[in-house]
Parts: C-alpha cells; structure tokens; sequence
C-alpha cells in the first residue's frame, strides 16, 4: 500500500449528486486517502469525472475497477438499490469497502454484506456520518461520563419539508420497495444518531405513514403515486430504562429542522440544527442542576477531518474517511462499519413489525 490509501469511488459526478456535495470534496482535502478512481455508467462523464476532481483513472464499469490492482478500497455512493452489487464484488476482490446507508435494500443483503467483509478480514464504513458529528461525539462522552446523570427521558425530532414535489430524477424514491424513503433514510440516520449517543431501543411502538399519497413531478408536471412513507413516529423504552420518543417527518413547508433532548436526573442536554447532523452542524447546550440551558463547546480532538475540508454536507464524510483510512492502516478505526449497518436494519425492521402490527415490539 502507498503512503495514501488509493481509493475508487462508485457513482462519481461533476455536480449535483450526494457524492459531488459531499464525498469528492472531502477526498480533495484528504490527507490519508487519494482519489485514484472513479467510476461512473458512461465513458464521456466518467472521463469529466476523473478530470473535475484529479483522479488518475476513469472506469465506465465498475467490475472493472474493482479488480484493479491500483485500488486498495472502494467507496459505493449510487443508488440504494445498487449498493449491494458492487459492495459484494469489492470485497470478493479484497477491497475495503466505504458504502453509503442504508448499506442494501434488505437486511438480508446488508448481513450478507458484513459476514463477507469479515470473512475476508476487510475493513468496511458505512455512511452513517451522524456517528462522527463532533458535536454528538462529544454529547455522548457527556452522557457516558455524567453530565445529565441517570436518563430518565429522551426526545428528538428531525421536520423537513418538500415532501409534496420532486424533480424527475428523485421521483424512484417514492416506491417503498427501493428501500431510499423517510423511514430508512431519515429515520434511520435520526434514530441511529440517538442509539449512538444514548443507547438503543429495547421495546417500541411505532406509526409509519404515507401521508402524501401523491407527489408532482416537476419535471413532467403530472402526479406520481406514492408507498413511501413520509411520517414516522415511535416511543418506547431504551435498554438503560429511559423513556423515547421520536418524529421523523417530510413535510411540505417550514420544517423545525432537527432537535435531541435528553433528560437526566441531575441535567440537560439538547443538541439542534438546521437539519439532521448526518448533514450539517449542530449545537450543544445543556443545563446541570438548574433550569437555564447554556452552549457547549465542542472540544477540538472531536475534529479529526483534514484541514481544509469544506463545512456542511462534506464535513463528516471528511470525518469518515479519516477514520477509514486509520481503521485500514492501524485497525484502531471507530468509524459505523457494516455490523453497525446490519444493526439499524434489524431495527428499521422492527419499526416496520411495530407499525404494521399496531403492537409494542422488543428489539433488544
């Protein structure tokens, strides 16, 4: 292996894409991963792909590039429903493998996906970046350590809006069996970010809802049925004994963005943003013993992204490289890996069981 780990990216683009806003620009500021290939489905935007961001390699399928011996890891940002592929295929070549949440359509896909990787000795990320916000990072030592002392309650909320409308090219999100809607993309990074800090669920009751039956194409102007859900709501009791709720919603205007609220018997914590801290910053404020909360500052060994890498949607992605590449050369890594992924998918599964059953569910 060279002094950077060589990397091919799956699902390159020049703009527009998750892997142009957030992936590629933090590989440009990467002190420990170069960008070595990319890959897209043509050869023309493959090439404008490898020349916008300074790859050495432009590949137009991706069988192709993960057998290369001039990789040692890939990264998978297409699609959900093109995630297990390609996955699959790096680590039967030997490649580490960074893959975006959720990591398959299935569970069964992503428990595939992470015996292989271990049976093979690989390393593996999944994008759950909530996991490295060094605000959420730093809540969770606060947790671990006292600051709220027992939690007896816990309340988070992520509100978007623009559920009603969606350009042409976003509209296969609106079939639930693609498995890219708001309960495993949304509620799946919002719960996760909660379990990280907080611990997980050990029994549950949810409602999962499409209440947007219908979304306009804005490309085509005509209306587009929906099975997506756009609502989640849960509650229930976590393994420590505190009490949850949450509410994951896609709605049409004015969204409150994200907020999560912890209660313990002897302090406060409340960490919001403007949207889910997978995405962007968010801030701590926290009160013990008394009623007046008061920010937090995030200490500075939270940020382990290079210098130089651009805030917002890039940020965190820079966070999980950086632990990718340490996990890679010195298998000290505490980056979300493909356990972690199998983990969430079992309890989406759960949420749904939940919901559809109209009963309360024991996960853990």
């Amino acid at each position: 292996m060279t002094d950077k780990l060589r990397l091919g990216l799956i699902g390159a683009s020049v703009s527009g894409t998750w892997s142009a806003r957030a992936h590629l620009p933090a590989l440009q500021a990467s002190s420990d991963v170069e960008l070595t290939a990319v890959c897209t489905t043509r050869a023309d935007s493959a090439e404008a792909a490898r020349r916008a961001w300074g790859a050495r390699l432009a590949f137009d399928d991706w069988r192709k590039m993960v057998g290369s011996p001039e990789i040692d890891a890939v990264a998978v940002v297409v699609r959900v429903p093109s995630h297990y592929a390609p996955a699959k295929a790096a680590l039967e070549a030997g490649k580490h493998v960074y893959c975006e949440w959720p990591l398959g359509r299935t569970t069964a896909e992503a428990a595939e996906l992470a015996a292989l990787a271990k049976a093979n000795g690989l390393v593996t990320a999944v994008g759950l970046q909530a996991r490295v916000n060094p605000a959420l990072m730093h809540m969770r030592e606060l947790v671990e350590t006292g600051f709220v002392g027992e939690v007896m309650a816990v309340h988070v909320s992520l509100l978007r809006e623009g559920v009603l409308s969606r350009p042409s090219h976003r509209t296969w999100q609106r079939d639930a069996v693609l498995g890219a809607n708001t309960l495993t993309i949304a509620t799946g990074h919002t719960v996760d970010a909660m379990r990280f800090v907080t611990g997980d669920f050990q029994r549950l009751s949810a409602v999962v809802a499409t209440q947007a039956r219908q979304w306009l194409d804005t490309g085509t102007n005509s209306l587009l049925d929906v099975t997506s859900p756009d609502n989640v709501l849960l509650s229930g009791r976590l393994v420590g004994g505190a009490v949850a709720s949450v509410h994951v919603g896609a709605i049409p205007f004015a969204g409150s963005g994200y907020r999560m609220e912890i209660y313990g018997r002897d302090g406060t914590l409340v960490a919001a943003g403007k949207d889910s801290p997978q995405l962007s910053e968010v801030f701590l404020h926290g009160a013990k013993g008394n009623n007046t909360l008061a920010p937090i500052p995030v200490p500075q060994r939270f940020t382990v992204a290079a210098p130089g890498t651009p805030p917002g949607e890039a940020f965190n992605v820079g966070q999980m490289y950086r632990l990718f590449a340490r996990a890679i050369r010195h298998g000290d890594g505490t980056q979300p890996n493909f356990d972690t992924a199998v983990e969430l998918h079992r309890l989406v599964d759960a949420i749904t069981r939940a919901s559809d059953q109209g009963r309360e569910t024991t996960f853990c």
